[in-house]
């Protein structure tokens, strides 16, 4: 077919009767633009990585790491629950060791509670099982097969084994930390002497004031849970500051409590009936409510509800 332009030759004819100035300028013009779109490409990929995760993404990664801890073992869950338990006492040693060598002054106080993040970093950054992250990561999945369907394990009565291991695991670590620290001598008579002001001035408060110190504690540490999947290399840092949160608002803790409960009456007058009732049943039914209400329905509500209007 005849080209329609005036000239009237064959739009093939006159491409190859183009000088090489003129099909050389050509070649670098497709070469440049080849270029420029393979850079605009690398920039919205590079704009891609630098976007923070959806709510989606966080809620599927904390989901899946439930549906693992759901299949583990029993057995495997005492045994991370007891190392995580002996480690939360290390928030304890860690505070006290810091008060024995600070100035008693208002100030120190900012500097003795760096220490009580340091039970927590044990035992998020080795992977033990702690009560607490619990209440978050194996409601995520439960919640998520409601609504799409069931998920093999994924029951109530597995949800409790896991608690109940992790819990009983937990405070048996906790208490047999506490009394190796407070028979022996590991350390001197001076830092015992600060570890019993430590635990002495965590259970000023009475059982009501737990309570409700503990559903923000175990807020913040579920919520602590959701952040670390978009943490990438900033995991110490929230780690601390959520913890060290936690600790400078006295906020109540069942493990790290349980430490401190079991170890007052091998140093004090303190009755560990007290403690129980007192602190650590409080600090139980806080912690739970916190984690799994505020953080883990909340979390849950606002990524099922995104998926609906979506749809």
């Amino acid at each position: 077919m005849a080209d329609p332009r005036p000239d009237g030759r064959p739009q093939q004819e006159r491409a190859q009767r183009r000088s090489p100035d003129e099909q050389g300028g050509q070649q670098k013009q497709e070469k440049q633009e080849k270029q420029e779109k393979q850079e605009k490409q690398e920039k919205e990929k590079e704009g891609k990585r630098r976007v923070s995760p959806s709510a989606a993404v966080v809620y599927e990664a904390v989901r899946a790491e439930g549906e693992a801890e759901l299949a583990r073992p029993t057995s495997a869950l005492a045994w991370s629950g007891i190392a995580a338990g002996l480690s939360m006492g290390f928030s304890l040693v860690a505070q006290g060791l810091l008060q024995s060598k600070l100035p008693d002054a208002a100030w120190t106080t900012l500097l003795i509670r760096v220490g009580y993040s340091v039970g927590f970093l044990i035992v998020i950054l080795g992977r033990q099982q702690l009560f607490t992250e619990n209440t978050l990561t194996p409601i995520i999945p439960y919640l998520a097969a409601r609504v799409r369907g069931g998920a093999e394990g994924v029951t109530i009565p597995n949800i409790l084994r896991l608690w109940a291991t992790v819990l009983a695991a937990n405070l048996l670590g906790a208490f047999v930390f506490a009394v190796v620290v407070a028979r022996t001598d590991v350390f001197s008579e001076i830092v015992k002497q600060s570890f019993d002001r430590v635990a002495t001035d965590a259970q000023a408060v009475g059982p009501g004031a737990n309570f409700l110190r503990a559903i923000f504690a175990g807020w913040l540490i579920a919520l602590m849970v959701w952040l670390l999947p978009v943490a990438r290399g900033s995991r110490i840092t929230v780690i601390v500051m959520i913890t060290y949160l936690v600790g400078l608002a006295d906020l109540t803790h069942v493990v790290a409590g349980a430490v401190e409960v079991f170890y007052l009456p091998f140093r004090t007058e303190a009755r560990l009936v007290d403690g129980v009732l007192r602190y650590l049943a409080p600090a139980l039914a806080g912690n739970v409510l916190g984690g799994v209400t505020l953080t883990a329905a909340l979390n849950h509500a606002q990524v099922v509800s995104g998926e609906r209007s979506d749809a």
